[in-house]
């Protein structure tokens, strides 16, 4: 009787929350093989409610982010004639990929609060700090990496891309490509409304290498003495046959 009034009293404190995101993937694992040029990965659902929809309108907000990594990002200048580093800044974390989709333009839909929060844009998903005192204007070696990193399609904003029907529904596709780092893919779902997240959803979609790229990535980690050898037994091989077929054209 006494857990039964205590279940009934954590009801009452904490009530269901108003909407409830609910989605999937059309896939949960993306195999890197010798041949991989990329994939795209579905993302879909609906939202869940226990009470009537609120009257602002519904926006969808989706991230995929790859494993965070620490970059050197450097400046270069042109001095007596040649390129030279001439300051660096250490980016602490940078997602190898990241993309976020929205059902509207992104600054429409999320305020500039909610974005600190919940770090959904791009500037925001990168975390840099600590630069060093001799270095000026530290914010445009972050801006640098994402300008470089949208260029190989590595960091995608894709504003207007999920689709909504009936404000109850949502879709969208992520390209993923080919140029991947292996590890999990943290996706991350938002429901706003008025600019406010109201509810979120998280799952991963795990990137691994397998087949021939599993082997020789295992052996060149693992084993580093013997891929070493087999890599210079292969070269010596191949040099020797392509010096064998010369001769032989020759003559």
């Amino acid at each position: 009787m006494i857990r039964a009034l205590a279940f009934l009293l954590c009801l009452v404190v904490t009530p269901l929350a108003a909407e409830e995101v609910v989605a999937g993937l059309s896939r949960d694992e993306v195999r890197i093989t010798a041949n991989f040029d990329g994939s795209d990965i579905l993302i879909y659902g609906a939202v869940k409610r226990n009470a009537p929809a609120a009257t602002e309108p519904m926006e969808v907000i989706i991230t995929v982010s790859g494993p965070a990594q620490t970059v050197n990002v450097r400046k270069k200048d042109w001095r007596l004639g040649i390129w030279v580093n001439t300051s660096a800044v250490e980016v602490d974390e940078a997602p190898s990929f990241y993309a976020v989709a929205s059902s509207g333009a992104l600054r429409d839909v999320l305020t500039r609060t909610e974005d600190l929060r919940h770090r959904i844009s791009i500037p925001r998903a990168i975390r840099s700090v600590g630069a060093p005192s001799t270095v000026e204007n530290a914010a445009e070696f972050t801006d640098a990496l994402i300008r470089i990193r949208t260029a190989k399609n590595l960091y995608q904003k894709l504003d207007n891309s999920v689709k909504l029907y009936d404000q109850t529904l949502f879709s969208t596709t992520i390209d993923l490509p080919a140029n991947l780092v292996e590890g999990p893919y943290d996706t991350r779902i938002f429901l706003v409304r008025g600019g406010v997240v109201v509810d979120d959803y998280e799952t991963v979609i795990n990137v691994n290498k397998v087949g021939l790229e599993r082997w020789i990535y295992d052996l060149a980690h693992q084993q580093p003495l013997i891929y070493g050898l087999l890599s210079l037994f292969i070269a010596i091989v191949a040099g020797w046959g392509a010096s064998a077929i010369f001769r032989y054209i020759r003559f």
